[in-house]
């Protein structure tokens, strides 16, 4: 088994972050960790919410978020930054009923 180097630490900022919001870790996802990706300078956000299905999209501006668009439902949806693939919604939700 690999080991992880010792004293190594990562450096790249990644682009985009997704969190998948759950009742235990809403309020650390969007009070702690969005301000935080902010605060490196991540330019892409997303915030899903699977069971109210709901994605919510947001852009890096000057330091803060902005929420540039929300997509419900179950239909296919093109999200920034990943403008060359459309994504089917309806996977991601957790079944109702």
């Amino acid at each position: 088994m690999s080991k992880f180097p010792t004293g190594h630490k990562i450096e790249l900022v990644p682009d985009w972050i997704c969190e998948i919001l759950s009742p235990s870790t809403r309020s650390i996802d969007r009070e702690i960790k969005m301000p935080q990706y902010a605060r490196y300078g991540v330019s892409h956000f997303w915030l899903v919410e699977p069971v109210e299905h709901v994605v919510e999209a947001y852009l890096l501006e000057a330091g803060e978020w902005i929420e540039t668009s929300r997509y419900t439902g179950a239909a296919q949806a093109t999200i920034p930054p990943f403008y060359a693939v459309s994504l089917d919604l309806g996977r991601l939700w957790m079944p109702t009923g």
